[in-house]
């Protein structure tokens, strides 16, 4: 495990909310793009572990209802992160993600644009992107809403992710045992 994050939270006390929420956002957002996924996906659940409320609240418009919970949300990022670990670790994956801030004039309220790239071994690139709605009370988010799903490309392949062993001998497997497997 890293010790979370890199960045250092600021100290809200004397600020308005309007701040206060923009600058853990600015904080939770570049741990986010810090993190890497190809060495780790435990960086993105301490991040999930420190910025959101464990009554947190999610939602898509490509859902069909909230989700409510903190451990029935990890559950669902579980199931989103682990398989991009493996594509980037063993697959030979490229993945990049990045944000950029949308200004908002509402306190404990905040908007990002996110575009996640993904780059497999044959060159072809699959990229999404979405918009992220967060509430904030606090240091933490209480609400998360991601919207305006977009996808450029198609999916990767088999053909895109090197998921071959490594074949010392030039290419026939060899087992423990000495001999060549047919």
């Amino acid at each position: 495990m890293t010790d979370l994050p890199n960045f250092i939270s600021a100290n809200h006390s004397g600020r308005d909310s309007y701040k206060a929420c923009q600058i853990e956002e600015g904080v939770l957002n570049a741990a986010i793009v810090e993190a890497d996924i190809s060495r780790s996906f435990e960086e993105y659940l301490e991040i999930f572990n420190r910025f959101y409320a464990d009554d947190i609240e999610v939602s898509s418009d490509t859902g069909k209802e909230s989700i409510r919970g903190k451990e029935r949300v990890r559950s669902i990022l579980l199931d989103f992160l682990v398989p991009l670990h493996v594509f980037a670790e063993i697959g030979g994956v490229s993945i990049s993600i990045r944000n950029t801030a949308i200004p908002g004039d509402a306190a404990g309220e905040t908007h990002s644009a996110w575009t996640l790239d993904l780059v497999g071994v044959s060159g072809k690139t699959c990229t999404l992107s979405w918009r992220t709605f967060r509430k904030w009370e606090g240091l933490r988010v209480v609400r998360e809403h991601q919207y305006d799903h977009q996808q450029t490309g198609g999916p990767l392949t088999f053909d895109d992710i090197r998921f071959r062993a490594a074949e010392p001998d030039g290419g026939a497997f060899q087992n423990p045992f000495g001999r060549k497997a047919d």
